[in-house]
């Protein structure tokens, strides 16, 4: 992706060298893997993560030491590119709020961190992916998420995985904007796990396809290499590839994140179109 010289956000917490070091009880280490096999990026942790990252933050010890330290060259530069992105996601739903009459988009934040941090859903280490906190209204990342998506999940390397990856969370903030999340956890408090799991299914698509609109929009500094790292790291965290690879079998009743396939469907769709008035995963999912 072209993207340097170009506009760096300001709404970047880069928190990396500030990374709080303390033990874990037991039990921890066990729910960080449940969520990340469950949730890799991973939605807003009010659907979801909350109650996990909960149990999670009662279950840290109480004292931390906190070491600060320098980034390194490729850091500092891997930050700027995050910053870019961010930018880019700003730039582009301003004019798609005002292009569809959505009222003013209000900028996230996006926390950078390494090991730990702390929002305003709870505690929340590394291995529990990027994800997005509508108590705070900020997406959360540690990059070295991204060596799990290549290394275990097989993904295409690339700088772009974070590019989508982002602009997904991202996604998540505008259904918290326009009241899309709420809607959906107030009707899956009524409903069975199953049925309530396939609204969380069209929650995620929507936030793929948010992603693919977003690239639309900036396929001026793309390159075709970028939509392959993108529709890669889409396709290594469909609940489908997970499954089979952690269990050798799927349980398309569990699935919460959509399969690899419609995840990719989606993105593409976002990034065909360009056209936000498509974004209506919950019709074919519940249909």
């Amino acid at each position: 992706m072209k993207w340097k010289g170009r506009r760096k956000s300001g709404n970047l917490d880069d928190r990396r060298g500030m990374s709080g070091k303390g033990k874990l009880v037991a039990g921890g280490g066990l729910i960080a893997i449940v969520v990340i096999l469950l949730q890799l990026f991973g939605g807003e942790t009010g659907q979801t993560i909350a109650p996990f990252l909960e149990e999670f933050s009662n279950q840290q010890q109480t004292t931390q030491q906190v070491q600060n330290r320098e980034l390194t060259p490729e850091e500092v530069e891997i930050g700027d590119f995050v910053a870019t992105i961010l930018a880019d996601t700003e730039d582009v739903w301003h004019q798609i709020f005002r292009e569809n009459n959505l009222g003013t988009y209000k900028e996230p934040k996006l926390v950078l961190f390494n090991d730990q941090v702390t929002s305003a859903c709870g505690n929340a280490s590394s291995a529990m992916g990027p994800f997005y906190c509508p108590a705070d209204q900020n997406a959360y990342m540690d990059l070295v998420f991204f060596n799990e998506l290549h290394n275990r999940f097989g993904a295409k390397r690339g700088d772009f995985a974070i590019a989508y990856v982002t602009a997904h969370e991202i996604g998540h903030h505008v259904q918290t904007l326009l009241g899309t999340s709420q809607k959906v956890r107030q009707i899956q408090s009524q409903m069975n796990k199953v049925e309530a799991n396939k609204l969380s299914v069209a929650l995620e698509l929507q936030a793929d396809f948010y992603a693919g609109l977003w690239a639309h929009y900036v396929q001026g500094y793309l390159t075709e290499n970028d939509i392959e790292v993108a529709i890669s790291a889409a396709q290594a965290v469909g609940d489908d590839a997970i499954q089979k690879r952690v269990r050798g079998h799927v349980q398309p009743e569990s699935f919460t994140h959509g399969t690899s396939a419609q995840r990719k469907e989606w993105f593409m769709r976002g990034l065909r179109t360009g056209d936000f008035s498509q974004h209506d995963t919950f019709s074919e999912i519940l249909d």
